[in-house]
């Protein structure tokens, strides 16, 4: 009985590996791929075929002095910060400034109750006249005691005691002119004034407080903010094109506006590079500074800065839609005069997200392909859509972001890549590949062959 169910187990186990090993042992068929006519020339559009060419959007390669910029975010910081202390005790009589109210250097902000100060000036100007007048009886006494040294009715000892006191009260009324002088300064510290031109913030204390020197608080703080500068860190792999930069002159900065990037809200110029790369970040610090007269820039915000790092001379620029991958490097597909496209091998200088500088491969004027790549191939037929040109004739610019890109032109960059492939999308939905296009010359479609396979969409 065990013997029988023991083969009954082994035959089970065998059928089940049988099972699993078939799609292995057993040879399988490949499913067949539609073909349009047949053949890959017979493919919609293809070289030699007789189908529809392919509906494609296309660009113009053009010729223009591409300024090369260096994007980052900034904090912007006053020039100067300044936090006005008391530097004597004392009690606040009077508040002559206004909240956010624009002073200049040496303009008086407040003043602190001087009687007890003035008293210490007073009593050390009698104490310097009261020393005079001592003076002067001793030069007088000297004089006296030189005269009768003369006549041998003083001796020479009294003469020279004598003149030792006037020397000792010339020497206390430079003291007392030192005392003077404290209680001078002393005095002119119950005057507080601004340090600066700058712009008052909210105040600290009021009309009748007690102040005290070396208080962390301060009466107010006064901040620069014309010009005012602005912090910002690049990534150290783009820090030799900026010494370069700078090496050529003044480098431009542009503090952009945040809604839109292509607006810049002030201009200045890049006046520091710090002099160590951060080992934690990788990144290297800069500072700019702008003059700020519309007081668009703000101490404590972010900023997006763009930095000019280079401008390319005569540069031949395409969409970055236009450049394709391949196993020999990026190439681009060109509209030949009889419509039809050619592959070409390109040479790529400094690019983003949007437009890429061709070092070679393309010449001014050659229409470039920059949506519809599905079904292209080395001479196909094709059917320009429309032409994907930029909206305005401004020089284009290459951003290389610096920590992080500004919001505003990434926008933009998603905006224009978005309007792409809605275009595309358009054009593809306009021309399907069972129709022909309206300019195409009548014939039979892939759709109507006889013998042909259905169309699939691609």
């Amino acid at each position: 009985m065990r013997r029988g169910l023991r083969w009954v187990l082994i035959l089970v186990g065998l059928a089940g590996l049988a099972v699993l090993l078939s799609p292995i042992v057993l040879p399988t068929r490949a499913p067949e791929t539609p073909q349009f006519g047949g053949g890959r020339g017979a493919r919609g559009g293809g070289a030699g075929g007789n189908g529809p060419p392919i509906s494609v959007l296309a660009a113009t390669a053009k010729v223009a002095d591409v300024p090369i910029y260096v994007d980052a975010i900034g904090t912007v910081r006053a020039l100067n910060t300044v936090t006005v202390n008391a530097q004597v005790d004392g009690q606040i009589t009077e508040i002559n400034f206004k909240e956010g109210q624009d002073v200049k250097k040496g303009d008086v902000l407040a003043r602190i109750d001087p009687t007890l100060y003035q008293a210490s000036y007073d009593q050390a100007v009698a104490k310097k006249a009261q020393d005079e007048a001592q003076l002067t009886n001793q030069r007088r006494d000297l004089q006296r005691y030189t005269t009768l040294l003369q006549t041998n009715a003083a001796s020479r000892q009294q003469v020279d005691t004598q003149q030792a006191s006037v020397d000792q009260m010339l020497a206390q009324i430079r003291v007392d002119q030192a005392l003077i002088d404290s209680a001078a300064k002393t005095l002119s510290y119950t005057t507080i004034t601004s340090p600066i031109d700058g712009r008052t913030g909210i105040r600290n204390v009021d009309v009748g407080n007690l102040v005290r020197s070396g208080n962390a608080t301060g009466i107010v703080t006064l901040t620069q903010i014309q010009p005012i500068s602005v912090l910002f860190n690049i990534p150290q792999q783009q820090l030799p094109q900026v010494i370069a930069a700078q090496t050529r002159g003044l480098v431009q900065v542009d503090a952009l506006d945040g809604a839109s990037s292509a607006t810049p809200v002030d201009r200045g110029a890049l006046q520091v590079v710090d002099n160590q790369i951060d080992q934690t970040t990788g990144t290297v610090r800069l500072k700019a500074e702008f003059p700020n007269p519309k007081l668009a820039l703000w101490p404590g915000a972010y900023v997006n800065i763009r930095l000019l790092a280079d401008t390319l001379k005569q540069a031949t620029v395409v969409p970055i839609a236009s450049v394709q991958r391949g196993p020999k490097g990026p190439f681009a597909y060109v509209v030949q005069p009889g419509d039809t496209v050619a592959m070409r091998d390109l040479t790529l200088g400094p690019q983003d997200d949007t437009q890429a500088v061709v070092r070679s491969g393309l010449a001014a004027g050659d229409r470039v392909v920059t949506a519809g790549f599905a079904r292209l191939n080395e001479g196909a037929r094709v059917s320009v859509a429309a032409a994907d040109e930029p909206a305005s004739g401004a020089a284009p610019a290459l951003h290389q972001g610096g920590g992080a890109a500004p919001p505003g032109a990434e926008g933009g960059r998603r905006g224009g890549g978005e309007r792409r492939r809605r275009q595309g999308a358009d054009a593809n939905a306009a021309a399907p590949p069972s129709a022909a296009p309206p300019n195409a010359a009548p014939g039979p479609t892939a759709s109507s062959a006889p013998g042909s396979a259905p169309s699939s969409a691609q």
